[in-house]
């Protein structure tokens, strides 16, 4: 028997009806595992993991037994939970509709089909593209091909290991494509940039410490690991007209702590050295080669550069590609999905994994690699596996008698900003009118209404700051809404097809003050917040179409608008 403990129904035992109390959730929970041929035992939890049910399963467990029992805090409500995870699944926050739909659903597996119909929505491929280009350029540059690029690898589920190799050798996997080259062409001026972004986007390794010396916090890395990995980008160049190819030869000396001059060979972080063979070529025929390539990089009209035989970025592909022991191509971005998700990871920071920074839960983070690596790199598996885990669906705030945890034990949520676009969209879904923005809910053209959307959001999302750690509102934002004539102009116009102008046709102070908090909040207010809001339009009876501006306004501006929480 498995009952979805995250209905937050009761459940029905032959000795009659019990409440679904955390602690009786987990051990139902346990022995439902038990039962499925899935044993925990004092080494810890068997990795087999068929479903995303079954991977939600096992996440609960690891992070159960690292967290003091009584110390969790407890599930989400449903409109909490139905706002956080469209937020992380579908880049913005439900709609009124959708809002209500799942209130009113009586399914028992209603958190479950929530998830999933977020994750086969057109939703997730518009977010997760929104993501990706976020990481891998983080607004180097705008570039609107490229963002289709990976709206395509998204929508088809692109499997991540196939995106890296597109976008490490465009030149092989995607010879008639150049969108797949901005990530190294945007680098290419620039070898550290290369070698230090690669590093820690890919594998989770931030190696800039290594340059002029060995890493003085992690032992790890030294100086051949980072020109080890710079040797793999030094020969590449970029042709008049947007290729890339790579040079015959080029070497990378560098000068040690100790006044040494080294030549760096091939070396990928593991260690492993890639041993370049010689290059069976007369001087004439190098030379004639160089001059091609040459008039490649000064002509677009010039014809193709010729390929060496031997591909230093091939080489790092497969080197990291085959290292399963320390595994840094999948754990780095299981690491980073995790903290999309949670807010930290389970190496943190994410850049610094590393002997020196364990992971809070080894073997959990061993797990989600591993996982990945067995279902061929789908990034939305695991992110549908960890939507429906317990753990990620706990309250952000304890009971008050309760210290908090350490946030690294993910026994409550951490509040995470919104990134731009999730602003930006949740801003347009928050100000439409909710009688006729629906979204999944009933919309049949909902893919082309989400593509309008976005067109519409991209401007304000470029204007927003890319959170990071110890992330505050930044003044230029605050002042953005305050006086911007856009605010003014998108949000809060009392047309019909906005929220202001359905608001004004309510005549209820009441239904008007729950209507605005469910369009904004996905929630009803609470007692004081609706008398506060209330007495505010009473107040305005000869200004009321200004005074729901500002009730719009204050609820737009408040952190609980800001955060996903």
């Amino acid at each position: 028997m498995w009952l979805d403990y995250h209905s937050g129904a009761q459940l029905t035992i032959a000795s009659g009806v019990l409440p679904p109390h955390p602690t009786f959730r987990i051990q139902l929970m346990r022995a439902t595992l038990t039962l499925c041929g899935i044993i925990i035992t004092a080494c810890g939890l068997s990795s087999a993991a068929d479903t995303p049910r079954d991977l939600a399963r096992l996440i609960d467990g690891h992070i159960d037994q690292k967290c003091p029992d009584g110390r969790q805090a407890a599930l989400l409500s449903e409109s909490a939970f139905i706002r956080r995870v469209t937020l992380d699944l579908a880049g913005r926050i439900p709609t009124v509709a959708e809002l209500e739909q799942f209130r009113n659903s009586e399914s028992l597996n209603k958190r479950v089909e929530l998830v999933q119909r977020l994750i086969d929505s057109p939703d997730f491929a518009f977010h997760h593209r929104n993501e990706l280009d976020t990481l891998l350029l983080r607004r180097l540059e705008h570039n609107d091909q490229w963002r289709a690029y990976l709206l395509e690898a998204t929508q088809q589920n692109r499997p991540w290991n196939q995106i890296f190799r597109e976008i490490m050798l465009p030149e092989d996997a995607c010879p008639d494509d150049a969108r797949p080259a901005t990530f190294l062409r945007r680098r290419i001026r620039d070898l550290d940039a290369m070698t230090n972004d690669t590093s820690k986007i890919w594998f989770g390794v931030n190696v800039a410490c290594a340059k002029c010396h060995d890493h003085p916090l992690a032992d790890d890395w030294t100086q051949a690991h980072y020109y080890g990995v710079a040797s793999f980008f030094k020969r590449t160049f970029q042709t008049r007209n947007g290729s890339l190819g790579e040079r015959f030869d080029g070497r990378i000396k560098y000068m040690t702590t100790d006044g040494d001059e080294l030549e760096a060979e091939f070396m990928f972080l593991t260690g492993k050295k890639i041993r370049e063979p010689k290059l069976e070529l007369d001087e004439a025929k190098l030379k004639e080669y160089r001059e091609a390539i040459k008039n490649s990089e000064k002509d677009d009209k010039a014809p193709s550069p010729p390929k060496p035989d031997f591909r230093p970025r091939a080489q790092l592909v497969d080197a990291a590609l085959a290292d399963t022991e320390q595994d840094f191509f999948a754990r780095n971005i299981a690491n980073r999905i995790w903290a999309r998700m949670f807010g930290r990871g389970l190496v943190h920071p994410l850049d610094q994994m590393h002997s020196e920074n364990e992971p809070s839960h080894p073997e959990l983070l061993q797990l989600i690699a591993s996982d990945l690596r067995a279902h061929g790199f789908d990034l939305r598996r695991l992110r549908q596996a960890i939507a429906m885990s317990d753990a990620y669906a706990r309250q952000s705030r304890l009971l008050d008698d309760i210290d908090p945890p350490s946030e690294h034990l993910f026994a409550h949520a951490v509040p995470r900003p919104l990134t731009p676009h999730q602003l930006s969209l949740s801003f347009r879904i928050a100000t439409s009118n909710p009688k006729e923005l629906t979204g999944l809910a009933s919309q049949n053209d909902w893919e082309k209404q989400r593509q309008e959307l976005e067109r519409q959001s991209e401007g304000v999302a470029r204007q927003i700051e890319i959170p990071d750690d110890g992330f505050q509102v930044p003044i230029s934002e605050a002042l953005w809404l305050s006086n911007n004539p856009q605010v003014e102009r998108d949000y809060l116009s009392a047309s019909n097809n906005r929220l202001v102008g359905y608001l004004g046709s309510i005549q209820s102070n009441e239904e008007l003050v729950v209507a605005a908090s469910k369009s904004i909040l996905s929630r009803e207010p609470r007692p004081e917040e609706q008398s506060a809001l209330v007495r505010h339009l009473e107040s305005k009876p000869d200004h009321r179409s200004a005074a729901i501006d500002q009730v719009v306004w204050a609820l737009l501006a408040t952190p609980e608008f800001r955060f996903n929480h």
